[in-house]
């Protein structure tokens, strides 16, 4: 997943199908068979009964569906692949950074995360923003944690407050 200057969000076919990127057909395949399991309209309809949640199925499963469509097929796999080498070219980022670098500051019930830029000023992204990309961030203690229904990794791309830089924060729901 992508979070840009903008503030909109991408997700990639390999973060949908939850694989690394130089990942083989069957290891997609297993994983597409998995993901359309857990999400297929059928199979969550006679668990739920809420519209909107079964809404929120279905169009996971299409994602899932179109990402197996792109990534089964080693043309269009190709494709897909030169598109996000070039899109990435055009995000470079002064480093990484993992959930427990950020700074936490609590701001009524939103819980805000920053990490200081090289210029002084901050990266930063809110819980109402990582909630609105399906994670829940929470404090325990002394410790930050995030939650989300899929465990799917994500990686946020983060513009400074003031300067050109921007970093990318890896998400883990582990972390």
């Amino acid at each position: 997943m992508l979070l840009d200057g903008k503030r909109s969000v991408l997700k990639t076919h390999y973060d949908i199908l939850s694989v690394k990127e130089d990942a083989d057909y069957e290891e997609i395949h297993a994983n597409y068979k998995r993901a359309a399991l857990k999400s297929h309209p059928d199979k969550t309809r006679a668990t739920t009964e809420a519209s909107e949640i079964q809404h929120e199925s279905l169009e996971t499963f299409l994602v899932v569906q179109k990402a197996w469509e792109i990534l089964s097929d080693s043309k269009t796999r190709g494709i897909y692949d030169r598109e996000l080498r070039d899109s990435r070219r055009d995000t470079e980022t002064a480093e990484d950074v993992s959930l427990e670098e950020m700074m936490v500051e609590e701001a009524g019930e939103v819980l805000e995360l920053f990490y200081e830029c090289r210029c002084g000023d901050y990266f930063s992204i809110d819980s109402v923003e990582l909630g609105e990309m399906g994670y829940s961030l929470g404090r325990d203690e002394s410790k930050i944690f995030i939650r989300r229904r899929d465990s799917i990794p994500a990686t946020v791309i983060l513009p400074c407050g003031s300067c050109s830089l921007k970093i990318r924060l890896t998400i883990t729901t582990g972390s």
